[in-house]
Formats: structure tokens, C-alpha cells, sequence
């Protein structure tokens, strides 16, 4: 079983019916996590064959196959479930499996709990929230970090923004693939915490490649150098899981430059609305513009370092 990794799951008394939009590559083992401690999973995706793929590798995983369906639409994968999930590509997909005749909350019943894990503007997670709010629906802006490899690890950290009652619902199911769970206040919340989230990454991944490039420039041993450093202040995560590739120059794999900059667009634009200066994290958008224009638009955010090497 390769789609996601073994991890242990809290007891589960009353198994929920879940439905889980969206099939790709975080959204896959998401769902692959909830049908593995036992829960009941629909699913959806805009390729009925890549649903029909996750049924198999559930079923592969040790999922009850009884437990588990494909719904055509996103309403009907909604129907009947007390929880639906979706992870999809920007603000226009969302809407688009949320709204009109073959939206989930078309689907959904009064009390039920929707939980968006997009990456998304605050701007669509308090549309939707009110949208489903006149329905008797909750909405929930969930969107996490952690990358694929957290995901098929189960260990994402979610961030959440909506009303505390139904996040109250929602953690212990979120939690069969999340290592921590958190409400940061009202709707739009956990995407702004994505945001700051963001904004953090950019900033780190360009001192870090400037870095490596000057490192590599002076003639050291780059993975001796970021074994040393990186027991000491300059540690962290893009270091201890980038660093090395960097060196390596190789990217095909992780977070891609065009998802960054989508997430750095919405980033951008909510600054504007609230009055936050970011000049750095403006800067860093434009270097992956120019990653993207040397043909890098799905390589992983580590290859800013590409632009200080032509």
C-alpha cells in the first residue's frame, strides 16, 4: 500500500458518514485515512476514474468495501453524509462543487457540516459560510499544511476558521489525518492562518536559496554545511527537507511553483483589503513568476534557487 502510510487512528464508536470532493494528490490519501479507521467514505471527483482508482486502493488498504461508494456529482456524493470534504484546486472550483443543482449542499441535509481543506481566499470561505449558513448547513475553512507527504502520513496541521460547535463535530473525524487541529476564530480564519502560513514559507525559501547558492559559489559541501547549520539557529523545516535537494538541484516532486502562486495571489490581494505591507513576500511572488517563465511551473517551491544560478 503505497497511497497512504500506517499511522494509528483513535477508537471510533459511531463511524461517520463522510463524503471527501476532490481526488488529487492531497485529497487522495485525506480520504484514504478516513476510510482506513473506519468511517463511511463517498467520493467525488471530476474523473470518475480516479474515483474508481481510490475505491480499489481503499479497499487495498484495508477498508471495508461496504463502507465505501462514488457519487457522480458532487450532490450526490453528499447525500446522506453528516460531514463533506473537499480539497480542490482555487476559489471557482469550490463554488462550483458547492453551488447550483448538482452542488453538494443541494445534497446536504439541515445540521450537516461542510469542511473546505482548499487552499482558498478568506473572501470565499465567508460566502460560502453564509450560503450554507441559510441552508442549516456549517461551514468550515480548513485548509492545511504539510504538503503530500503529510498527507499520506496523516499528519497535516489543519487550521480552521467558523462556528465552534460544529468544529467541535468535525475534529475527531479531521484528526484520522491531521496531527493538529485547531479553531483560530470566526469564518475566514484558517485561511488567513494559511496566509501567515504562506507568507513565512516564501520569505524562508528565498534566504534559503540564497544560501545554498552562495554556499555552492565559495566551494563547500553543502550537505555537510546544512548538516552543521542546521543543528543551530538557522534550522527548520524547508532546511531539514529541501536543503539537500537544493544542493542537488532537484525539484520534481512537492509543492509546485504554480500552486504557490495562486496561494501568494490570494495572499496578496487580502493585504491590499486589510492594509498589511508585504514587500518581500510581493518580491518572492515575482521571482516564481520568473521560475514559471523558465518553464518551472511544477517544480517545487525550492527552485527559487534556479533563478540565482543562470
Amino acid at each position: 500500500m503505497t497511497f497512504i502510510n500506517e499511522r494509528s487512528y483513535a477508537t471510533i464508536e459511531n463511524p461517520a458518514k463522510v463524503a471527501f470532493l476532490g481526488l488529487g494528490v492531497m485529497g487522495y490519501p485525506m480520504a484514504g485515512h478516513l476510510a482506513k479507521a473506519g468511517h463511511h467514505v463517498s467520493v467525488y471527483n471530476r474523473t470518475g476514474a480516479k474515483s474508481n482508482a481510490w475505491l480499489s486502493d481503499a479497499q487495498s488498504a484495508g477498508a471495508n468495501a461496504g463502507n465505501l461508494r462514488t457519487g457522480a456529482t458532487p450532490r450526490e456524493a453528499a447525500q446522506g453524509a453528516q460531514i463533506v470534504m473537499a480539497c480542490v484546486g482555487n476559489d471557482d472550483d469550490l463554488r462550483a462543487i458547492c453551488l447550483g443543482a448538482d452542488g453538494a449542499f443541494a445534497g446536504m441535509s439541515a445540521g450537516s457540516i461542510f469542511v473546505d481543506h482548499t487552499t482558498a481566499s478568506a473572501e470565499v470561505a465567508r460566502e460560502l459560510y453564509q450560503a450554507a449558513k441559510q441552508l442549516g448547513i456549517a461551514f468550515i475553512d480548513a485548509p492545511v499544511s504539510g504538503g503530500q507527504a503529510g498527507a499520506q502520513n496523516g499528519a497535516l496541521t489543519v487550521m480552521c476558521g467558523g462556528d465552534a460547535p460544529a468544529f467541535e463535530q468535525a475534529k475527531p473525524v479531521v484528526a484520522c489525518f491531521a496531527k493538529a487541529v485547531t479553531l483560530m476564530g470566526d469564518s475566514g480564519a484558517g485561511q488567513l492562518t494559511k496566509m501567515v502560513n504562506q507568507i513565512a514559507i516564501a520569505g524562508l525559501l528565498q534566504g534559503l536559496s540564497e544560501a545554498v547558492a552562495f554556499g555552492q559559489r565559495a566551494g563547500l559541501d553543502m550537505h555537510t554545511v546544512i548538516d552543521v547549520i542546521g543543528k543551530g539557529a538557522a534550522q527548520s523545516w524547508q532546511m531539514d527537507n529541501r536543503g539537500r535537494t537544493m544542493a542537488d538541484d532537484k525539484f520534481d516532486f512537492g509543492f509546485a511553483v504554480d500552486w504557490m502562486r495562486k496561494d501568494l495571489g490570494y495572499v496578496l490581494g487580502e493585504a491590499r483589503n486589510n492594509g498589511a505591507h508585504l514587500p518581500l513576500t510581493a518580491l518572492v511572488d515575482q521571482f516564481y513568476s520568473q521560475v514559471q517563465a523558465m518553464g518551472g511551473g511544477r517544480w517545487d517551491t525550492s527552485s527559487l534557487i534556479r533563478r540565482l544560478k543562470r
